[in-house]
């Protein structure tokens, strides 16, 4: 028997594709499911798809941009499931275009959404989880792209550095707690990510505006080829048991472990540069 069997689960975004794939996963170990989206219908259809299937599930639609709405979300899940064991963080939306494009209505509502959003949805369920029994775990959606940057993805791609940094802290402040934080970082999926996002964005903001030049390059740069693209249930395989083991992160799929290595590289030598700067400052000071 699963070590989450019998706890609960939290997933926003999880009206469809990588949040629709978390709930399906959770389920699957036994537990209760309380799916979260701004789409009401798509999040009430994942609950009534799993309470089919014989699990207990809710939906519910929540605007993570809005604390009030996620508070409302918590007080349901503390009247029906008592408490939780799994938070997922899972709502991202997306802008693509040059950063000089990006206007401050996108920068708004990304920042809203992804960054706040995230932290709205751990502030607003964290008591819960400390509430629970058993394993307590936060699971923070980030993106490749966070790792390995590409052109036309700025402004989504730094609310993805936002979420990575905001979770290593967190990991750090919870691990008294005995409560871990994990970080997803996916690679394209055959989703409607793209479509949801728009739909999402709210009209007070004006359309969220897609050209195709701008996709072109993303698919250029980013390698989002055919051979890459896979769907969210295989992206997440291994998410309960890298959860359950304590890894900090999860990578799902790709193959950038050159690109993300010489990164690193590159910050390594830019340290070995300023200790090489220093100590030659020190020996003509001594000098």
């Amino acid at each position: 028997m699963s070590a989450l069997a019998g706890g609960t689960a939290v997933i926003t975004g999880a009206g469809s594709g990588l949040g629709a794939a978390m709930a399906d996963a959770f389920a699957a170990e036994g537990m209760r499911v309380a799916a979260l989206d701004i789409n009401r219908e798509a999040a009430e259809s994942v609950a009534s798809r799993l309470e089919a299937g014989g699990t207990a599930a809710l939906g519910r639609a929540v605007d993570v941009a809005d604390r009030a709405s996620l508070d409302a979300a918590a007080a349901q899940v503390t009247e029906r499931f008592g408490s939780c064991n799994v938070v997922a963080a899972n709502v991202g939306v997306m802008q693509f275009g040059p950063l000089e494009q990006i206007t401050a209505d996108d920068w708004q509502w990304l920042l809203s959404v992804n960054v706040v959003g995230t932290a709205n949805t751990v502030n607003a369920f964290l008591p819960l989880l400390r509430a629970a029994d058993g394993p307590r775990h936060i699971v923070l959606t980030s993106s490749m792209a966070a790792l390995v940057p590409s052109p036309r993805q700025g402004a989504y791609i730094t609310t993805k550095f936002a979420i990575t940094g905001y979770g290593d802290v967190l990991r750090q402040e919870l691990a008294d707690d005995g409560i871990g934080v994990t970080v997803v970082f996916p690679s394209g999926m055959m989703t409607t990510h793209l479509e949801s996002s728009r739909a999402a964005r709210p009209s007070a903001l004006g359309e969220s505006v897609m050209r195709d030049e701008d996709l072109e390059v993303v698919v250029a740069t980013a390698g989002i080829g055919e051979d890459v693209l896979t769907t969210p249930d295989d992206a997440i395989a291994d998410l309960v048991h890298d959860m359950l083991a304590g890894e900090p992160y999860l990578i799902t799929h790709g193959s950038k472990a050159a690109e993300i290595r010489a990164r690193h590289q590159a910050i390594e030598d830019a340290h070995a540069r300023m200790r090489d700067s220093r100590d030659r400052r020190a020996a003509g000071q001594a000098s």
